[in-house]
């Protein structure tokens, strides 16, 4: 695929944070950007499901405060395809801790939920919200980028050079490229947790996390659907999602149907357990789920009278819970580069804040280049303050978010005593958090 040979922005990455650069962008009469990823369209998978109720409110089109300002007119679409999670509930393997209902959100926002969907059915919203637009996301098989540098005849672009020899000239680079990001190492921003090496004892510090069917249906599943469900114990959490039939045609892998009702589960690997296995087998989800037991999806007939089993493994993987931030997530080599999303910074899954902070990290990026690409051409190297701004603001945040994930990942895995005040932190973030 021949790409373009300049553009005014250029977006690595099409994931919800390059995905979101892009929406706004447009929201904000801005048609000069390219968007690439390397990876084919429908191949991507499942992975973060909880969209909170502000983020949404990002990506409506409203009338009034600030949400117009940052908007991007796309949550009718992600409104219609999710389900409306109704709130939070702990339990021990057999009876119910605390719940924390996401009704009182009605008195701050008109999406008193947490939107439910595999993240690869947001994304599809995402792109299909382009298509109509007219813009295309550009998928050079498995192309990458190679190497940036300042342009020789104007100081303001940089040549992004991709693995086959193609070239684009760009005044705004964004790094949407996720946690591995190639824009980053090649710009040399540093990539640490704020907090130094965490202890290699941690009890969560690996999780596995998987969709899948099970031959029968759970007995207690009218009580978990619509909610995001929390196992406690002593060797951490496990957490369940009923996705119902809704999204079977998006899940399905390799030509497979799937007919049955799917769950998205996901638990702590505790340290003495070793590392999980990188293909992760039926088998190895099975003996975790039997490992924390819980009695609706118990497989052993003296625990739960109607036993269950995985049937189908639809997706899984495995990873670790560990933070980091990039040093700064706006730098200059000729054009000026920004980080997004997990480019710029990683942490617990403990309330599910990434893709939504990814999402409005992409949101107010746009807003701040927009700004600056109106600003008269001999200001803009002043009006830098503009970028460093937006850059100093999101830098702040992600810490507050790393901090909060932190706390909550421990009391998930010590103080259940403390999970009630952890419930209501994640309904108040999910009404006003940005």
């Amino acid at each position: 695929m021949s790409l373009p040979d300049s553009t005014t922005v250029l977006i690595i990455g099409a994931g919800p944070a390059g995905l979101t650069a892009a929406l706004s962008l447009a929201h904000h009469a801005c048609r000069d950007f390219v968007i690439i990823d390397a990876v084919v369209e429908g191949q991507k998978t499942s992975r973060a499901i909880m969209m909170h109720a502000a983020t949404v409110e990002h990506c409506s089109l409203m009338t009034s405060w600030s949400w117009a300002l940052v908007s991007i007119n796309a949550a009718d679409g992600l409104v219609s395809r999710a389900i409306k999670g109704e709130g939070i509930r702990v339990t021990t393997r057999s009876s119910e801790i605390i719940e924390a209902s996401f009704a009182p959100l009605k008195e701050h926002t008109v999406h008193p939920y947490a939107l439910l969907s595999p993240q690869n059915v947001t994304e599809q919203v995402l792109v299909q919200k382009l298509q109509s637009l007219g813009v295309q996301v550009q998928r050079p098989h498995n192309l990458k980028v190679a190497g940036m540098k300042q342009n020789e005849k104007d100081h303001r672009i940089t040549d992004v050079s991709f693995e086959d020899g193609q070239v684009i000239r760009a005044r705004y680079i964004i790094g949407a490229d996720g946690a591995r990001s190639a824009i980053r190492g090649i710009a040399g921003i540093g990539f640490s947790d704020p907090d130094g090496p965490k202890l290699a004892s941690d009890p969560i510090a690996q999780m596995v996390t998987a969709d899948l069917t099970f031959d029968r249906e759970p007995v207690d599943v009218q009580t978990i659907e619509d909610y995001f469900n929390v196992m406690v114990s002593s060797n951490g959490f496990l957490f369940l999602t009923a996705f119902g039939a809704r999204f079977n045609a998006e899940l399905t892998r390799d030509g497979k149907p799937v007919t049955k009702p799917i769950f998205r589960i996901g638990c702590a690997v505790p340290p003495k357990n070793g590392e999980p296995p990188h293909a992760l087998p039926r088998e190895y989800i099975q003996n975790l789920i039997d490992a924390y037991d819980p009695v609706c999806m118990s497989s052993d007939p003296s625990i739960n009278p109607t036993p269950v089993k995985i049937d189908q493994l639809l997706w899984s993987t495995r990873f670790r819970t560990h933070a980091a931030i990039a040093d700064r997530t706006f730098t200059r080599l000729g054009a000026a580069i920004f980080l997004v999303g997990d480019a710029a910074h990683i942490h617990s899954p403990a309330g599910g804040q990434g893709m939504n902070l990814a999402i409005r990290d992409a949101i107010f990026l746009e807003e701040a280049i927009t700004k600056h690409i109106k600003a008269p051409a001999e200001n803009r190297g002043v009006n830098d303050t503009i970028l460093e701004e937006f850059a100093e603001a999101r830098h702040a945040r992600v810490l507050e978010i790393i901090k909060y994930t932190k706390t909550q990942r421990h009391s998930q895995a010590f103080h259940m005593i403390d999970m009630l005040d952890g419930c209501r932190a994640v309904r108040r973030l999910s009404a006003i958090w940005c």
